[in-house]
Formats: structure tokens, sequence, C-alpha cells
């Protein structure tokens, strides 16, 4: 244990001082918001594609001029020009495209469109769903239903999702809980890509310059690859306590920031006669609440089940990625070997939708209790709905045994790899590895 704890100190303390270590992780939380934020911004940025307006050339002398009510920005009626003329006016790219609507639309349900292509599916969704509602209405009227009706029909319904707990009723915040499972998944993810990246190109390096030689004359194998893969987990267990202040200190800043402007919101509110009324009220999550935005309280099992799946899958993983570092020469011969280890947690990422979806379902219970999945799908499933305990038991039991078995295995080929040299072995020689002895 001591040689493997001089080990850890060195492999933990080297990365900790390094400047992409502090750079990584005072930058960190932007890149992970730049990467939730921009397909966002892109969506708007992008809007519908539009190029130009949509003429709407009218057989019926009533619809278009209630589809243009929709949306003034994007359609426009065609008055007196012609078809020629409006199709003049598309191959100078004066318009987008043009419609032309049938006198018989109401039965036929079919409309004419012209343009140049390439507008996109969503600009043609767009379309679409503008002329559903207005014809359905024009079907309605014409069969004498009246247009009151018709208000009725078209009304939503919103619904308050309440969640019935040991403690009494509170507010169901399923879609924010939903939201932060999937920011903790997503960040074991590029984790155990990260750090279990980072301990195969160790391992790679220390090889390639001879130095595991050296190390291997006064330390076993597995000794190096256990203090390796310790300490480089407790880099990013620092990062992540690091990255854990930060939120709490941004989110203090943000209740000093928000509180007075939504105290002074409602307040107005509540002197113009309005339905919300918060007195006395200086607590942030109360007060974004009031505006409809539940946060939901994040208990303390769900942080130690974050911590957890996070060792349990990085020691998984990374076991594995210092296996495949160990049986080649350079890092660029260990793409063929690293696949079979990427693969899940590649298809993990797949599965994280219908987990958000039906935690509960059976395929969510299955999947999150196979190791290979579990340290993100159980972290996505914990987030998002309340597992029963033994199912948090019986995940955590199998991860464990799994992390032994990887170890177990990794140890195997690591015993063997690190020392040979030439060659890239394939996937059957690494095999034979693992039951051969030395």
């Amino acid at each position: 244990m001591s040689k493997i704890s001089v080990i850890i100190a060195h492999e933990y303390l080297t990365r900790v001082k390094a400047k992409w270590f502090i750079v990584s992780t005072l930058l960190g939380p932007l890149g992970l918001v730049l990467i939730m934020t921009i397909p966002i911004i892109a969506a708007a940025l992008a809007g519908d594609g539009s190029q130009g307006k949509v003429v709407l050339l009218d057989k019926t002398d009533s619809l278009a001029t209630r589809i243009m009510a929709s949306d003034t920005a994007k359609y426009e009626l065609a008055g007196t020009r012609t078809e020629a003329q409006l199709a003049n006016e598309l191959s100078a790219e004066k318009i987008q495209a043009y419609i032309i609507i049938p006198a018989d639309i109401l039965d036929s349900s079919r409309l004419v469109m012209y343009s140049q292509g390439g507008s996109g599916i969503s600009f043609e969704s767009s379309i679409t769903d503008d002329f559903n509602q207005v014809i359905t209405r024009a079907r309605l009227a014409r069969r004498g239903v009246d247009t009151s009706v018709i208000d009725i029909v078209e009304q939503g319904v919103a619904i308050n999702s309440l969640k019935v707990t040991e403690k009494g009723v509170e507010a169901d915040a399923s879609e924010a809980s939903a939201a932060i499972g999937y920011i903790a998944g997503f960040l074991i993810y590029m984790l155990i890509f990260l750090y279990g990246s980072m301990v195969m190109r160790g391992v790679v390096e220390e090889k390639a310059n001879r130095i595991v030689e050296v190390i291997a004359s006064s330390v076993r194998p597995f000794e190096i690859m256990m203090g390796k893969v310790v300490g480089i987990g407790l880099v990013g267990l620092t990062q992540l306590a690091i990255w854990a202040l930060l939120g709490i200190a941004a989110f203090i800043g943000l209740g000093f920031v928000l509180g007075p402007m939504l105290a002074d919101s409602m307040a107005n509110q509540a002197a113009a006669g309005g339905p919300m009324q918060v007195q006395g009220t200086t607590n942030t999550a109360a007060l974004l609440a009031s505006k409809g935005l539940i946060l939901p309280a994040i208990p303390l099992s769900s942080i130690l089940m974050f911590i957890f799946n996070f060792f349990a899958g990085y020691f998984l993983y990374a076991s594995l990625f210092a296996a495949v570092g160990s049986a080649v020469d350079q890092e660029s011969d260990a793409q063929s070997l690293t696949l079979p280890v990427t693969m899940p947690v590649i298809l993990t990422m797949m599965f994280i939708g219908n987990i958000i979806s039906a935690p509960n379902s059976t395929f969510a219970t299955l999947m999150s209790m196979i190791p290979l999945f579990s340290p993100i799908l159980m972290t996505v499933r914990v987030a998002a709905t309340d597992v029963p305990a033994w199912q948090m038991m019986l995940s955590m039991a199998l991860s464990i045994g799994a992390f032994f078995g990887a170890v177990w295995l990794a140890s195997r080929i690591y015993r063997i790899g690190i020392l040979s040299y030439g060659k890239k072995p394939t996937l059957k020689e690494v095999a034979r590895w693992i039951t051969l002895r030395v």
C-alpha cells in the first residue's frame, strides 16, 4: 500500500499543479454552458430558414387573409399579381415561395407551393401547421359550428403537477429534475472519457519512454496500474468539488441579483391586484417558484449516488483504458482496441432520452442495473424519479463487483502489455494474455 500511495501522490500532484488543470477547472463550467446553449442559440438565430416572404395566391377569397394574420412577417397577399409574375419574382429571389390556395381546398386538402428548394423541413412544417389551423376552423364554420364553440375546442389544458411524498404534497419539478439528471449523466460521460483517456495516455507515454521498465523493477504492475487509476480519479474528484463550489457561489450570486428584481416585480403585481402576493419573501427559490420556475430539491442521496457513480464509472473504464494503453506502443495504435471499451459509454448516451421519458419503466430499471451502463443511467434515474432503495443498493453492489472484475481483467492484460514492444497486438492476442501464466 505504501508503494501505491507514492504512485497516487505522484499522479495527483503532477496533474493538479499543471496549467491545463487550472485552466480547465475554471473554464470547464463555461464550456458546459456553451455546449448546452449553443444549439439553442443556433436554432433561434436560424429561425425557420426564411429568406423572404411567402406569397399567398388565394382562389377562395377568404383563407389567405386569415393565414397572413397568423404571421404577417412570413406571409404576404398576392394582390393583383398573377402566377407568371410570382414565378418571375421567385426566380429573381425576391420572395422565398408562393402558394396557390385552390377554391376547393376545404374538400381536396391539397396546396401547391412553389420555391427554389432547400428551405428545410422546419419551414415546410410551419407552413403546414399554419394552414391546418385555419382550414380546420373554416371547415367547422362551414358546417355551422359557432366560432365560440371552436374557441372552446381549441383551448388547451394546463396541468399543475403535484407530488405526494412522506412530507406531504409539494410541487413536482419533473422537467427540471430530468434536466439536472441529464446534465449530471453527461458530466459523468465527459469525465469518464477525459480521465480514462488520460490514464491510457499516461501508460502509453511511460511505456514509450521506457520509464515503466524502471518502475516495474521495484513495483508490481498491478500496483502501478492501481496507483495511476486512483491518483487520476482523485484529480477528477477535486475538479468536481471545485465546480460544485463555483456552482453554489454562482447560485448565491444569482439570488442576490435576481432576488430584488423579482421581489419588486411581485410587489408591483400585488399593488395592481395581481394573483401573486408573497409578503416578506426573500428566498430565491420561492421567488422563482412564484414565477413558475420550480427548482427541485436535490436530496443528499442523489448527491451521494452521483459521487459513487462517478467513481464506479471512472474506475471501471479507467482500468480498461489502462489495459489498452499497456498493449500498444503509441496512442494512435490504440484506436481499434478502445472501441470495445468506448462503445458501451456511447450507447449509454443514446439511452438517456428513453430513461428521462420513462424513468420507472422496465427498460430503464434493467439498463440502470447493468454495470457498464449504470454509472450514467442510474444517475439520471435518481434525479428524474424516486428510485427504490433496493434498486440503488443492487446497482451499487453490481458496480462494485464489475469494478473488481474489470481490475482483474485489466491487470492480466497490463502485466504482459507494459513490457511488450514491437507490433500492435490484435484483440485475439490481448484475449490470450488474460489466460497466460507468467
